[in-house]
């Protein structure tokens, strides 16, 4: 059982910053009939997945520490939160989703559960959270009509007609910049998909609303003021918008979609906001408690023994950060079905027939994929031993 838990990745807070959710358009496009948090939690398990290494049980883990600092909670309720937003997330999150059939131009509709399980204990900080078979489809192999989002954006939006908003000028403004690279669109064209617009029934569809907030100035104000004015204080996203009429009747709203203008790092223009100010003192504290465990492993006197890695990797805080993280949980995992001696004997195999190169080696990425294939080695022939 052991041998099954130590492979796993577990996305913790300081690896949100670049962290992407990538998800087929017609999951943008669906209704999301669920809470802010569960759809936040659900956004947060997307962003998980490894789209080149998909989990066989389609199951990923994300710390505890991680779900508590993306959602805000405070540290005297943030238990009793995080499993209410867990327990919500199994009771109402379904996804009914329309796509256009090809032949014919009519939609199909599924209504799709996204998680069919998860777990976590008292003694570590891992939850596990399990897609269904169904929602999978939209989650991976997406070769065309899919939309990428950074889920640190996803993190400061507190109400969920911001979120599926946001979703959605992600979905047409990554089209338009595709397109606009590639040359593959007329200028009107681009400027559909830059500029997009929706009906108000399809925009009620859209955020579930069909129902409610009949009075326009409500709708106005609960669709579209306030979370427009949300993203654009929070999101890589300025967004305006013109009410279209036809006579007296509001029929649609055209979309203005600008991306902010800045050449300094994708989070530089929220550093002034306290959440994100705490995020970076956690991710910190994380690297630096990392990088303590590092300089104290005997995997770390192993590499120096053997010149794999030297004086200047030890002062490199990303090296040092990256072993640990990457490599040494490898290094456990050979340790837990072979023994530790095998570790040290691997690592003299690895220095042995390292090749020299002349460019600038990334040591932790060729010591991770050096540890990988030898694991898999391991467990065929533990699998044909019968063990």
């Amino acid at each position: 059982m052991n041998n099954e838990i130590l492979p796993r990745k577990v996305l913790h807070i300081s690896d949100l910053e670049n962290q992407k959710a990538v998800e087929h358009n017609d999951l943008i496009t669906s209704v999301a009939k669920m809470d802010k948090i569960p759809l936040k939690i659900f956004e947060l398990a997307v962003s998980c997945l490894d789209t080149e290494n998909i989990p066989k049980d389609n199951t990923v883990y994300v710390s505890k520490e991680t779900l508590f600092s993306f959602f805000d909670v405070a540290s005297s309720s943030k238990h009793t939160r995080f499993k209410n937003a867990l327990r919500n997330l199994h009771e109402q999150a379904i996804f009914e989703v329309q796509e256009v059939q090809k032949k014919d131009g009519k939609f199909e509709y599924s209504i799709i559960s996204p998680i069919s399980r998860s777990s976590w204990n008292d003694y570590n900080d891992s939850v596990s959270i399990k897609f269904t078979e169904d929602i999978m489809p939209y989650l991976i192999n997406l070769k065309s009509n899919f939309t990428q989002y950074l889920i640190t954006d996803i993190m400061e939006l507190n109400s969920k007609y911001s979120v599926i908003l946001y979703k959605w000028f992600s979905m047409y403004y990554n089209q338009y910049e595709n397109y606009n690279e590639k040359g593959q669109r007329r200028e009107e064209q681009l400027e559909q998909l830059r500029n997009p617009y929706i009906e108000i029934q399809e925009l009620r569809r859209l955020t579930n609303t069909t129902n409610e907030y009949e009075l326009f100035s409500n709708f106005d104000k609960k669709i579209l003021k306030n979370p427009v004015e949300e993203i654009n204080k929070n999101t890589h996203f300025t967004v305006t918008y013109d009410k279209i009429k036809k006579g007296r009747s509001i029929v649609g709203i055209k979309f203005y979609i600008e991306k902010k203008k800045t050449t300094i790092a994708p989070m530089e223009y929220k550093l002034n906001d306290p959440i994100s100010q705490k995020h970076q003192q956690i991710k910190e504290e994380n690297e630096n408690q990392l990088l303590g465990l590092a300089m104290q492993s005997p995997y770390t006197k192993s590499l120096l023994k053997q010149l794999l890695i030297n004086q200047y990797d030890l002062i490199d805080k990303k090296v040092m950060v990256g072993l640990q993280r990457t490599v040494f949980p490898k290094y456990e995992e050979l340790a837990n079905l072979q023994g530790r001696n095998s570790v040290k004997e691997h690592i003299q195999y690895v220095a042995a027939h390292r090749v020299p190169s002349s460019k600038k080696e990334n040591i932790v990425k060729y010591l991770k994929a050096s540890i990988e294939d030898y694991l898999v080695t391991v467990k065929i022939n533990n699998i044909y031993r019968g063990e």
